[in-house]
Protein backbone atom coordinates (compact mmCIF):
# COMPACT_ATOMS: atom_id res chain seq x y z
CA UNK A 1 0.00 0.00 0.00
CA UNK A 2 2.80 2.37 0.90
CA UNK A 3 4.67 1.55 -2.33
CA UNK A 4 1.53 2.22 -4.34
CA UNK A 5 1.19 5.62 -2.66
CA UNK A 6 4.76 6.66 -3.50
CA UNK A 7 4.08 7.63 -7.16
CA UNK A 8 1.03 9.62 -6.07
CA UNK A 9 3.08 11.47 -3.47
CA UNK A 10 5.82 12.24 -6.00
CA UNK A 11 3.23 13.41 -8.52
CA UNK A 12 1.56 15.62 -5.92
CA UNK A 13 4.92 17.02 -4.88
CA UNK A 14 5.84 17.89 -8.49
CA UNK A 15 2.38 19.35 -9.14
CA UNK A 16 2.53 21.52 -6.02
CA UNK A 17 6.04 22.62 -6.94
CA UNK A 18 4.92 23.67 -10.42
CA UNK A 19 1.91 25.52 -8.99
CA UNK A 20 3.96 27.40 -6.41
CA UNK A 21 6.69 28.41 -8.87
CA UNK A 22 3.97 29.61 -11.27
CA UNK A 23 2.32 31.63 -8.48
CA UNK A 24 5.69 33.07 -7.50
CA UNK A 25 6.33 34.03 -11.13
CA UNK A 26 2.97 35.83 -11.34
CA UNK A 27 3.59 37.75 -8.09
CA UNK A 28 7.09 38.65 -9.25
CA UNK A 29 5.84 39.90 -12.62
CA UNK A 30 3.29 42.11 -10.84
CA UNK A 31 5.98 43.38 -8.46
CA UNK A 32 8.28 44.30 -11.36
CA UNK A 33 5.89 45.61 -14.00
CA UNK A 34 2.78 46.94 -12.19
CA UNK A 35 3.74 50.05 -10.15
CA UNK A 36 0.78 50.36 -7.76
CA UNK A 37 0.01 46.67 -7.20
CA UNK A 38 3.70 45.98 -6.67
CA UNK A 39 3.46 47.59 -3.22
CA UNK A 40 1.08 44.80 -2.20
CA UNK A 41 2.37 41.86 -4.24
CA UNK A 42 5.93 42.28 -2.90
CA UNK A 43 4.67 41.52 0.61
CA UNK A 44 3.45 38.09 -0.56
CA UNK A 45 6.39 37.08 -2.75
CA UNK A 46 7.80 34.68 -0.16
CA UNK A 47 4.42 32.97 0.40
CA UNK A 48 4.52 30.30 -2.37
CA UNK A 49 8.07 29.23 -1.44
CA UNK A 50 7.20 29.24 2.27
CA UNK A 51 4.08 27.09 1.68
CA UNK A 52 5.94 24.54 -0.42
CA UNK A 53 8.98 24.26 1.86
CA UNK A 54 6.66 23.91 4.89
CA UNK A 55 5.13 20.80 3.30
CA UNK A 56 8.20 19.19 1.73
CA UNK A 57 11.81 18.58 2.86
CA UNK A 58 14.85 20.72 2.14
CA UNK A 59 16.00 18.94 -1.05
CA UNK A 60 12.68 19.36 -2.88
CA UNK A 61 12.31 22.92 -1.56
CA UNK A 62 15.80 23.87 -2.76
CA UNK A 63 14.94 22.58 -6.25
CA UNK A 64 11.78 24.72 -6.34
CA UNK A 65 13.85 27.70 -5.15
CA UNK A 66 16.36 27.22 -7.99
CA UNK A 67 13.52 27.00 -10.53
CA UNK A 68 12.09 30.18 -9.01
CA UNK A 69 15.39 32.03 -9.51
CA UNK A 70 15.63 30.88 -13.13
CA UNK A 71 12.04 31.97 -13.79
CA UNK A 72 12.78 35.32 -12.19
CA UNK A 73 15.62 35.94 -14.63
CA UNK A 74 13.45 34.89 -17.58
CA UNK A 75 10.61 37.20 -16.48
CA UNK A 76 12.49 40.37 -15.65
CA UNK A 77 16.18 39.79 -16.33
CA UNK A 78 18.60 41.43 -13.92
CA UNK A 79 15.86 43.80 -12.79
CA UNK A 80 13.88 41.05 -11.04
CA UNK A 81 16.80 39.04 -9.61
CA UNK A 82 17.33 41.23 -6.51
CA UNK A 83 13.69 40.75 -5.49
CA UNK A 84 13.89 37.00 -6.10
CA UNK A 85 17.16 36.64 -4.18
CA UNK A 86 15.57 38.39 -1.20
CA UNK A 87 12.21 36.63 -1.03
CA UNK A 88 13.13 33.09 -2.14
CA UNK A 89 15.70 32.49 0.66
CA UNK A 90 13.32 34.20 3.07
CA UNK A 91 10.46 31.90 2.05
CA UNK A 92 12.75 28.87 2.33
CA UNK A 93 13.78 29.83 5.86
CA UNK A 94 10.19 30.37 6.99
CA UNK A 95 8.90 27.17 5.39
CA UNK A 96 11.72 24.88 6.48
CA UNK A 97 11.46 26.21 10.03
CA UNK A 98 7.82 25.10 10.00
CA UNK A 99 8.59 21.78 8.30
CA UNK A 100 11.24 20.83 10.85
CA UNK A 101 9.14 22.04 13.82
CA UNK A 102 11.41 24.89 14.88
CA UNK A 103 10.21 27.58 17.26
CA UNK A 104 8.90 30.91 16.03
CA UNK A 105 11.87 32.65 17.65
CA UNK A 106 14.22 30.42 15.63
CA UNK A 107 12.21 31.28 12.50
CA UNK A 108 12.32 35.01 13.25
CA UNK A 109 16.05 35.12 13.99
CA UNK A 110 16.94 32.83 11.09
CA UNK A 111 14.79 34.77 8.61
CA UNK A 112 16.27 38.08 9.78
CA UNK A 113 19.83 36.77 9.36
CA UNK A 114 18.99 35.34 5.92
CA UNK A 115 17.51 38.67 4.80
CA UNK A 116 20.48 40.61 6.19
CA UNK A 117 22.99 38.33 4.43
CA UNK A 118 21.03 38.58 1.18
CA UNK A 119 21.08 42.37 1.31
CA UNK A 120 24.78 42.46 2.15
CA UNK A 121 25.71 40.05 -0.67
CA UNK A 122 23.68 42.05 -3.18
CA UNK A 123 25.29 45.27 -1.94
CA UNK A 124 28.78 43.81 -2.41
CA UNK A 125 27.83 42.35 -5.82
CA UNK A 126 26.50 45.74 -6.99
CA UNK A 127 29.82 47.37 -6.10
CA UNK A 128 31.97 44.58 -7.59
CA UNK A 129 30.11 43.97 -10.86
CA UNK A 130 28.13 47.15 -11.55
CA UNK A 131 30.29 49.75 -9.84
CA UNK A 132 27.24 51.04 -7.94
CA UNK A 133 27.45 51.86 -4.23
CA UNK A 134 23.85 52.36 -3.14
CA UNK A 135 24.76 53.60 0.34
CA UNK A 136 27.16 56.22 -1.00
CA UNK A 137 24.57 57.38 -3.53
CA UNK A 138 21.91 57.59 -0.83
CA UNK A 139 24.28 59.56 1.42
CA UNK A 140 25.14 61.93 -1.43
CA UNK A 141 21.42 62.43 -2.12
CA UNK A 142 20.86 63.35 1.53
CA UNK A 143 23.81 65.72 1.50
CA UNK A 144 22.66 67.47 -1.69
CA UNK A 145 19.14 67.84 -0.22
CA UNK A 146 20.59 69.54 2.86
CA UNK A 147 22.74 71.77 0.61
CA UNK A 148 19.67 72.82 -1.40
CA UNK A 149 17.83 73.61 1.83
CA UNK A 150 20.84 75.66 2.94
CA UNK A 151 20.81 77.57 -0.36
CA UNK A 152 17.16 78.49 0.18
CA UNK A 153 17.90 79.63 3.73
CA UNK A 154 20.75 81.81 2.44
CA UNK A 155 18.47 83.38 -0.18
CA UNK A 156 15.92 84.13 2.53
CA UNK A 157 18.60 86.04 4.40
CA UNK A 158 19.26 83.60 7.22
CA UNK A 159 22.14 84.69 9.47
CA UNK A 160 22.81 81.28 11.01
CA UNK A 161 24.30 79.47 8.01
CA UNK A 162 27.40 78.38 9.93
CA UNK A 163 25.25 76.77 12.61
CA UNK A 164 23.15 75.08 9.91
CA UNK A 165 26.25 73.69 8.20
CA UNK A 166 27.58 72.37 11.51
CA UNK A 167 24.20 70.75 12.23
CA UNK A 168 24.15 69.11 8.77
CA UNK A 169 27.69 67.82 9.23
CA UNK A 170 26.75 66.35 12.63
CA UNK A 171 23.59 64.71 11.22
CA UNK A 172 25.52 63.15 8.33
CA UNK A 173 28.26 61.88 10.62
CA UNK A 174 25.70 60.36 12.99
CA UNK A 175 23.84 58.73 10.11
CA UNK A 176 27.01 57.24 8.60
CA UNK A 177 28.16 56.03 12.03
CA UNK A 178 24.88 54.38 13.01
CA UNK A 179 24.11 52.96 9.56
CA UNK A 180 24.90 49.31 10.53
CA UNK A 181 22.50 49.44 13.49
CA UNK A 182 19.81 51.15 11.41
CA UNK A 183 20.19 48.42 8.77
CA UNK A 184 19.91 45.64 11.38
CA UNK A 185 16.85 47.18 13.05
CA UNK A 186 15.17 47.79 9.69
CA UNK A 187 15.85 44.19 8.63
CA UNK A 188 14.45 42.69 11.83
CA UNK A 189 11.40 44.98 11.70
CA UNK A 190 10.75 44.03 8.07
CA UNK A 191 10.88 40.31 8.87
CA UNK A 192 8.56 40.80 11.85
CA UNK A 193 6.00 42.58 9.63
CA UNK A 194 6.28 39.90 6.93
CA UNK A 195 5.74 37.13 9.49
CA UNK A 196 2.66 38.95 10.79
CA UNK A 197 1.30 38.89 7.24
CA UNK A 198 2.43 35.46 6.00
CA UNK A 199 1.92 33.15 8.98
CA UNK A 200 -1.85 33.72 9.35
CA UNK A 201 -2.23 33.04 5.59
CA UNK A 202 -0.18 29.84 5.86
CA UNK A 203 -2.35 28.78 8.79
CA UNK A 204 -5.50 29.31 6.69
CA UNK A 205 -3.90 27.17 3.97
CA UNK A 206 -3.64 24.25 6.35
CA UNK A 207 -0.06 24.72 7.56
CA UNK A 208 0.54 24.32 11.29
CA UNK A 209 2.54 27.41 12.21
CA UNK A 210 4.35 28.06 15.51
CA UNK A 211 3.21 30.82 17.85
CA UNK A 212 5.10 33.55 19.63
CA UNK A 213 4.45 33.84 23.34
CA UNK A 214 2.64 37.11 24.18
CA UNK A 215 4.84 40.21 23.91
CA UNK A 216 4.18 40.95 27.58
CA UNK A 217 6.18 37.79 28.46
CA UNK A 218 9.31 38.93 26.62
CA UNK A 219 12.34 38.81 28.91
CA UNK A 220 15.79 39.62 27.60
CA UNK A 221 18.78 37.79 29.07
CA UNK A 222 20.30 39.68 32.00
CA UNK A 223 23.58 39.68 30.10
CA UNK A 224 22.10 42.45 27.89
CA UNK A 225 22.05 44.73 30.95
CA UNK A 226 25.69 43.95 31.72
CA UNK A 227 26.71 44.58 28.11
CA UNK A 228 24.93 47.93 28.22
CA UNK A 229 26.60 48.94 31.49
CA UNK A 230 30.02 48.00 30.07
CA UNK A 231 29.41 50.03 26.91
CA UNK A 232 28.24 53.06 28.96
CA UNK A 233 31.21 52.86 31.35
CA UNK A 234 33.77 52.52 28.56
CA UNK A 235 32.15 55.39 26.66
CA UNK A 236 32.23 57.63 29.77
CA UNK A 237 35.80 56.77 30.74
CA UNK A 238 37.20 56.98 27.21
CA UNK A 239 37.29 59.95 24.89
CA UNK A 240 36.69 58.36 21.50
CA UNK A 241 37.27 60.68 18.58
CA UNK A 242 34.40 60.86 16.09
CA UNK A 243 35.12 58.90 12.94
CA UNK A 244 37.43 56.36 14.60
CA UNK A 245 36.71 52.62 14.60
CA UNK A 246 36.29 52.56 18.41
CA UNK A 247 33.70 55.35 18.24
CA UNK A 248 31.95 53.52 15.41
CA UNK A 249 31.75 50.23 17.36
CA UNK A 250 30.60 51.70 20.68
CA UNK A 251 28.06 54.07 19.10
CA UNK A 252 26.39 51.17 17.27
CA UNK A 253 26.54 48.87 20.30
CA UNK A 254 25.00 51.57 22.51
CA UNK A 255 22.13 52.26 20.09
CA UNK A 256 21.35 48.58 19.57
CA UNK A 257 21.34 47.84 23.32
CA UNK A 258 19.21 50.92 24.05
CA UNK A 259 16.67 49.69 21.53
CA UNK A 260 16.56 46.26 23.19
CA UNK A 261 16.05 47.85 26.60
CA UNK A 262 13.32 50.06 25.13
CA UNK A 263 11.53 46.90 23.93
CA UNK A 264 11.95 45.42 27.41
CA UNK A 265 10.34 48.53 28.89
CA UNK A 266 7.39 48.37 26.48
CA UNK A 267 7.00 44.67 27.30
CA UNK A 268 6.81 45.58 30.99
CA UNK A 269 4.04 48.11 30.24
CA UNK A 270 2.08 45.37 28.47
CA UNK A 271 2.66 43.00 31.38
CA UNK A 272 1.45 45.52 33.96
CA UNK A 273 -1.65 46.45 31.94
CA UNK A 274 -2.51 42.75 31.57
CA UNK A 275 -2.06 42.18 35.31
CA UNK A 276 -4.41 45.06 36.06
CA UNK A 277 -6.96 43.77 33.56
CA UNK A 278 -7.18 47.10 31.74
CA UNK A 279 -8.71 47.23 28.21
CA UNK A 280 -6.63 46.83 25.06
CA UNK A 281 -6.96 50.47 24.01
CA UNK A 282 -4.86 51.38 27.06
CA UNK A 283 -2.11 49.10 25.73
CA UNK A 284 -2.23 50.84 22.35
CA UNK A 285 -2.05 54.35 23.85
CA UNK A 286 0.78 53.44 26.25
CA UNK A 287 2.77 51.82 23.42
CA UNK A 288 2.42 54.95 21.28
CA UNK A 289 3.41 57.22 24.19
CA UNK A 290 6.45 55.03 24.87
CA UNK A 291 8.09 56.28 21.65
CA UNK A 292 8.47 59.96 22.64
CA UNK A 293 9.27 58.76 26.18
CA UNK A 294 11.98 56.45 24.88
CA UNK A 295 14.57 57.33 27.55
CA UNK A 296 12.13 56.76 30.41
CA UNK A 297 10.93 53.50 28.85
CA UNK A 298 14.53 52.28 28.52
CA UNK A 299 15.07 53.02 32.24
CA UNK A 300 11.96 50.95 33.02
CA UNK A 301 13.46 48.17 30.92
CA UNK A 302 16.72 48.37 32.90
CA UNK A 303 14.84 48.21 36.23
CA UNK A 304 12.72 45.32 34.99
CA UNK A 305 15.80 43.32 34.01
CA UNK A 306 17.88 44.23 37.04
CA UNK A 307 15.35 44.04 39.87
CA UNK A 308 12.64 41.63 38.67
CA UNK A 309 9.81 44.13 39.14
CA UNK A 310 7.42 41.67 37.52
CA UNK A 311 7.98 39.21 40.35
CA UNK A 312 7.01 41.86 42.91
CA UNK A 313 3.87 42.75 40.95
CA UNK A 314 2.85 39.09 40.61
CA UNK A 315 3.35 38.47 44.33
CA UNK A 316 1.38 41.63 45.18
CA UNK A 317 -1.50 40.50 42.97
CA UNK A 318 -1.40 36.96 44.36
CA UNK A 319 -1.57 38.30 47.92
CA UNK A 320 -4.65 40.35 46.95
CA UNK A 321 -6.24 37.27 45.43
CA UNK A 322 -6.26 38.63 41.88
Amino acid sequence: MKKADMPNQKTRQLTNGAMMTALFAVLLAISVYVPVLSLVSTLFLALPIAWYSAKYPAKASALVAVVGVVLSFLIGGLLSLPLALIHIPLGLMIGLSIHYKKSKLFMFMGSSIVLLLSLMLQYVAAIAFLGINFLEEFTETMRSSYEQAGTWLERLGSESMEEYEELVAQIMLTFETLLPTLLILTTFTTVWVLLLILLPILKRLGIEVPKFPPFREMRLPKSVLWYYLIVILVSLLSDFEQGTMAYFIFANASMLLQFLLFLQGVSFYHFYIHQEGWPRWVTVIVTILAVPLQSFTSIIGILDLGFDIRGWIKRAHDSKGK
